[in-house]
């Protein structure tokens, strides 16, 4: 066999687990709690789809896993029958389950399309940017919980997927990224279109693959999903030159994955001990504080579960939104930078902070030092790189989120304890009755909060919801009421903008059932507008509820609270022609023949949002909203609760 790879995430296993068909980085201490773990046979991590006319009991429930089986399998080639790489690519994808990708063509990965073509499972959603498809690949991953898949060429092709893979990697969403490569004879001489795709994106990706063996695209292409699934999900590149693709080979499906040292550092079930040492400090306690992320995303039962037997209230990060209910009484809803008032009240006075699938984001808690200052902490996390990363925990353990619930609900039910947690509940209500989430309304002029807030209703929170980046983002984290998991779909990490668009379009190819709006800004909307044609083509019945303020509208709410309101570059108009909305969305919906309309009323707002959601097929909604509007309430960066900040806007001067 004969590649290379590279892992930077997990860390690596002790010398002696070393294979030598891998290349390690970023050694660290491993610790005895994680044993030996045998690779099942059964190895594939996936989700099944609704068919299209299956109506979902909800639709907002993640996608039920399911196993593909190599007996049910059926190839278009005999066994013994000599084929192109390529198409050994293709069926490896079919037999992992994959039923899209998103992939725009070029000359090192023109064979991987014509061997598209040849297949009856997999249909490509053709991207109008190689950004644009990876986006894509993730926003159909974190709406269906199965692998993404999309594909460029090389060169500047596989470069514009960097964002994307960066972007997978600090949320966790797992994705196989598949470029073309130069022939390998040309590998190293600055060949046409040559990107050392691999070197550039080590440290961006979960693994990565340089195949230089047509016989190992099998064992490649399910090592590959294994691991972007398995652990800490995370993107994974295969880089393929040309001439493997064009070489002919007998395939073997049949070689078994050998990964004794990522499987070494796979963590073990929670033990009963520890859990129990949780259930203690439960009951030690009279203000405890669930602070759950991303990681609780697959586990949303369970904490339901969890909160209905112990009774404690839920702050959620933006990865967390809708693992517990919004509209749940003991919903916290957001903490953080720009989370509710109560939420950061909660974890600042809590003496006991369960952080569940977390990662102590510096978005989250501001000043490390005193955030949860008061507070004993237990942090669960799967991956042991996170845990006493940022803050130091009382208690951790190192596993599946899924597991420990399970565990901790099981010796609840079991011991039948019950808590009282009234009075803190209490005092958490008045702070939610005096520090409400709330706007203003100046004149006619559209609240952009009160536009996300009709949406909610007229969707009775089921939508699923992507955004890009800016304020849009929080206020449709904040207002918008998540009822369940993988309806929210934001660049969070990485924070690139563009990604609303794109992500939508793949959630709508994941979920062809649900309702799919991309709440958007001007300035994120525009970097992947071509998208549109895309999402015409695929009529894909994508909403686009765009708040137009003609502004970077994050970048000048800092400008106004910490630069005397001094506008550098955040104008996005025509400075010329300030009194016109420039550029013209409508015209760029026009163009890709795509049904819009444009509001400027708060009265004209719900019927034009009811249109939009009636009308079938794709629709963009241009929000006239004003740019002086500012997110809070708001904690400035590297600040404390007590640095809070609740009200002004850019009208006043600061």
């Amino acid at each position: 066999m004969a590649f290379t790879a590279a892992i930077s995430r997990p860390s690596p296993p002790p010398p002696s687990l070393h294979s030598p068909r891998f290349h390690y980085q970023n050694f660290v201490p491993l610790s005895s709690n994680y044993p030996k773990i045998i690779v099942r046979p059964c190895l594939r991590i996936l989700s099944s789809l609704p068919e299209p006319n299956s109506k979902p009991k909800h639709l907002v429930a993640a996608a039920a896993p399911v196993t593909i089986s190599l007996d049910t399998f059926v190839s278009r080639f005999a066994p013994d029958e000599p084929r192109k790489g390529s198409d050994v690519l293709v069926e490896a994808l079919e037999r992992e389950g994959v039923k899209h990708v998103f992939a725009y063509p070029g000359g090192a990965s023109m064979e991987i399309h014509q061997a598209l073509t040849r297949s009856n499972i997999i249909q490509n959603v053709l991207p109008r940017h190689e950004q644009g498809g990876v986006f894509a690949a993730e926003g159909y991953a974190r709406a269906s919980g199965r692998p993404g898949v999309c594909i460029a060429t090389s060169g500047p092709g596989a470069t514009n997927i960097v964002s994307g893979l960066a972007d997978a990697l600090l949320d966790s969403i797992p994705i196989v990224a598949i470029t073309g490569q130069v022939p390998r004879r040309m590998i190293g001489t600055d060949a046409f279109q040559e990107t050392p795709i691999v070197e550039v994106t080590r440290s961006i990706t979960k693994h990565n693959y340089l195949v230089l063996d047509v016989e190992d695209i099998p064992y490649i292409v399910r090592e590959a999903f294994f691991l972007a699934n398995s652990g800490r999900p995370g993107p994974v590149l295969i880089d393929i030159p040309k001439d493997i693709q064009q070489q002919l080979v007998v395939p073997n499906w049949d070689k078994p994955l050998q990964l004794p040292g990522y499987s070494f550092r796979l963590p073990k079930s929670p033990e009963t001990g520890h859990l129990q040492q949780i259930l203690r400090l439960i009951s030690d306690s009279k203000k405890p504080v669930l602070y759950v992320g991303g990681g609780c995303m697959n586990s949303s039962e369970e904490l339901r579960r969890f909160v209905d037997l112990t009774g404690i209230p839920v702050a959620t990060t933006l990865m967390g939104l809708g693992a517990f209910p919004s509209t749940d009484e003991l919903s916290l809803q957001m903490l953080g930078m720009h989370g509710t008032m109560y939420a950061n009240y909660a974890v600042d006075k809590s003496d006991l902070l369960l952080a569940f699938g977390v990662r102590f984001d510096d978005r989250v808690t501001g000043k490390i030092e005193a955030f949860a200052s008061r507070a004993k902490i237990v942090h669960i996390d799967i991956d042991p790189a996170e845990i006493g990363k940022n803050k130091q925990p009382h208690l951790s353990i190192c596993g599946d989120m899924k597991e420990a619930l399970a565990g901790m609900n099981r010796l609840l039910e079991e011991t039948g304890v019950m808590y009282d947690f009234s009075s803190w509940r209490e005092e958490l209500n008045e702070q939610k009755a005096k520090y409400p989430l709330s706007y203003k309304t100046i004149g006619g002029a559209i609240p952009p909060q009160y536009a996300i807030q009709v949406l909610d209703e007229l969707t009775n929170g089921n939508a699923i919801i992507s955004s890009g980046v800016g304020q849009h983002q929080m206020w449709a984290a904040q207002f918008y009421k998540y009822r369940g998991p993988r309806q929210w779909l934001s660049s969070s990490g990485l924070g690139a903008m563009g990604f609303g668009l794109p992500a939508a379009m793949g959630a709508a190819v994941a979920r062809p059932d649900a309702v799919v709006v991309d709440i958007d800004g001007d300035g994120s909307f525009i970097m992947n507008v071509q998208e549109l044609a895309t999402v015409r083509v695929e009529n894909l019945p994508v909403k686009i509820m765009l708040l137009n303020n003609q502004h970077l509208g994050m970048v000048v709410q800092w400008e106004d609270r910490f630069y005397k309101a001094n506008r550098a570059h955040t104008y996005l108009g025509n400075p010329s022609k300030e009194a016109e909305i420039f550029p013209d969305m409508l015209k760029f919906a026009e163009a890709c023949d795509i049904p819009a309309a444009r509001v400027t009323k708060k009265s004209e707002v719900r019927e034009a949002i009811k249109k939009m959601l009636e009308t079938p097929g794709p629709y963009l909604l241009d929000v006239i909203v004003p740019h002086q509007e500012h997110v809070l309430p708001m904690i400035p960066s590297g600040g404390a609760f007590k640095d809070a900040i609740n009200e002004g806007d850019g009208r006043a001067a600061y």
